[in-house]
């Protein structure tokens, strides 16, 4: 089954889902990852600011550091390959890169569409 692992950047605990002043592409993100783990996708969370090994013991990782900075997290790796910077995977990313089939949408229509 396929790998995700997403290196956060410094984030006040593992999920970022704290404080008062909430990122909601975090809350949205958590979401999607806990339903990708739900289907089978093994998500791993890495934090800069609670986890530095984790980026320095990574060439892909440390490599992509030294270029872009903390600026250019979140970085996601799909089984050990960089799928993507800058931004979090939507749910739809995460199913098509897992092969994992996204239920219809349950969304109505635009009027006059």
């Amino acid at each position: 089954m396929t790998r995700i692992q997403v290196f956060d950047p410094p984030l006040c605990c593992s999920t970022g889902v704290c404080g008062t002043e909430v990122d909601q592409r975090l809350v949205t993100f958590a979401a999607d990852a806990a339903w990708a783990a739900r289907h089978g996708v093994t998500v791993e969370r890495f934090n800069l600011a609670q986890q530095p090994m984790a980026f320095a013991e990574r060439p892909s990782v440390r490599e992509f550091l030294e270029r872009a900075g903390p600026e250019g997290l979140p970085l996601v790796l799909q089984d050990d390959v960089i799928a993507m910077s800058g931004r979090y995977p939507t749910r739809a990313e995460l199913a098509a890169w897992a092969g994992v089939r996204l239920p219809p949408s349950r969304a109505l229509p635009l009027a006059g569409a």
